[in-house]
């Protein structure tokens, strides 16, 4: 008989955790919850950077047209430095002239 004692307050005892363990313990339930949370947002985020990736690399070829366009028209630019130094002759051919004429 005091076996059966022992046993029953034993048997109460796991019981009660059991049945308290799942209202102690809902913290799976949140960490789902905040889990799924959180993949959501990166998932979000991922969608718009690739998004705006996309909307860069469909203007890239409109923006290499421009920039050879403006490599094409600025080109002559390289030789404005003859132009220069052939002026800066051409005037100093002038001043002598003048110089030479008494001016």
């Amino acid at each position: 008989m005091s076996r059966s004692r022992e046993v029953i307050p034993l048997q109460r005892k796991v019981r009660a955790r059991q049945q308290g363990a799942g209202q102690r313990h809902p913290g799976w339930i949140a960490g789902y919850a905040i889990g799924s949370a959180v993949v959501t947002v990166v998932v979000a985020l991922v969608s718009a950077i690739l998004a705006y990736a996309q909307a860069i690399g469909d203007e890239a070829p409109k923006i290499k047209a421009a920039l050879t366009d403006a490599e094409r028209n600025t080109a002559p630019l390289a030789a404005l430095r003859t132009t220069i130094d052939d002026a800066n002759v051409i005037v100093g051919g002038l001043q002598r002239g003048r110089a030479r004429l008494g001016g």
